[in-house]
Order: C-alpha cells, then structure tokens, then sequence
C-alpha cells in the first residue's frame, strides 16, 4: 500500500530555474560559500574514499555539491552502463567512467548549463571518452526502457516536486535486475505546509 501525499504548490518552472540559478553560482564561484557545503569538504564529509577522486580535475571537485555517497550503497563494476541523474559538474559521473572502464558506458544527465559545460571540459581534460553529459530532467530522462544497468544519483531527489513520479521515471529506463544507487536528503518529520510552498528552501 502506497501512502499519497499532496504535492506542494510552487511553479514548477519558477522551481527549475531557482535550482539552475543556485547550481550555476557553484560551477562558476564554488568558493562563494553556500548553506550547504561544497567540493573535497563535502566528499570528505559524505564518507568519500580518497582514492575514487584521485586525479580528478581539481574544478571538478571544486563544484561538487551532493548530498550523499552512492558508492557507499554498492560496487559499480566493469562494462555497465550507468546514468547519472543530476550529474552536476560531474564529479560522481567521472569516477564512475574510471569504474566501469573502456568496456562501460556513462551518461550524466543534468539542466544546468554551466555544470554541463564544467562536466565535459572534466572528462575531457581526464581523456575519459567512455562518459557523455546531455541536457535532461530527471523527471523526463530521454532515454529507452530498460537500458541502465545502474542509475545514479546524488541530492536530486530532494530537489523534484513528484518524488513517486521521478522514480518511476528512474526504474523505467533500469534494465530488469538493474540497480539503483542515490545519495539523498531523508526528513524523519513531517514538513510544515507553509516551508514545503516556500521555494527558497528547495534550492539547496
């Protein structure tokens, strides 16, 4: 039995573009100093192994902003196909092009143009020709059924107004056995009506 719950009332336009505004700031100035925390600190804090990081572009690092550690939930092994929900500046995407190898494939999606534009220059600067990053919703993935071996995701769920309905989205294009590692914000009480329509609160 599933437990439905209403939806808050907040554009959701006027929320995509609070949250491209806020995650632009970070890829351009991710030393300007936000209400959450940012780049080697955070993946120190989040439980991060140093090695998975290693040699990864320091403005890559330096833009990292999750808010959980989906290498902690399992291991991502050789030639899988992984999609990076929210990639960011694609500091989990570019790990796991090192983990799934030449054999593997990746592709982060994410709606931020400046972290897309850091993304890329990351995996290029690495010679990583194994991961791709494209513009995307992670309520509308453009991609087939069953096509992930693993889809990631790091502080993303938190940030879409129709939890239930973006997963779906998520195990729709999970291949069957496929596997689902996110890194995310969980609130044990109830959230007030009145902090759940305010929508400075959602961009963080």
């Amino acid at each position: 039995m599933t437990t439905q719950h209403p939806l808050p009332r907040i554009p959701l336009d006027e929320l995509r573009q609070e949250i491209k505004k806020e995650y632009a700031c970070v890829a351009l100035e991710p030393d300007k100093g936000y209400h959450f925390h940012t780049g080697r600190r955070a993946a120190n804090l989040l439980g991060y192994d140093d090695n998975l990081y290693a040699g990864l572009p320091e403005a890559n690092i330096a833009s990292f902003a999750g808010t959980g550690n989906p290498f902690s939930v399992g291991p991502i092994h050789p030639g899988e196909t992984v999609v990076d929900v929210g990639s960011g500046a694609g500091f989990d995407s570019l790990i796991t092009s090192r983990l799934v190898g030449p054999s593997g494939r990746v592709i982060g999606f994410d709606m931020t143009p400046e972290m897309l534009s850091k993304a890329q220059a990351g995996a290029t600067a690495m010679g990583a020709t194994n991961v791709e990053f494209r513009e995307g919703l992670a309520e509308s993935l453009p991609l087939p059924d069953n096509y992930a071996d693993v889809v990631i995701s790091n502080g993303v769920l938190n940030l879409t107004l129709d939890k239930t309905e973006t997963l779906r989205e998520w195990f729709r294009i999970l291949k069957p056995g496929g596997r689902l590692q996110i890194g995310d914000i969980l609130v044990e009480h109830p959230v007030p009506a009145d902090a759940m329509e305010d929508i400075s609160l959602w961009t963080g």
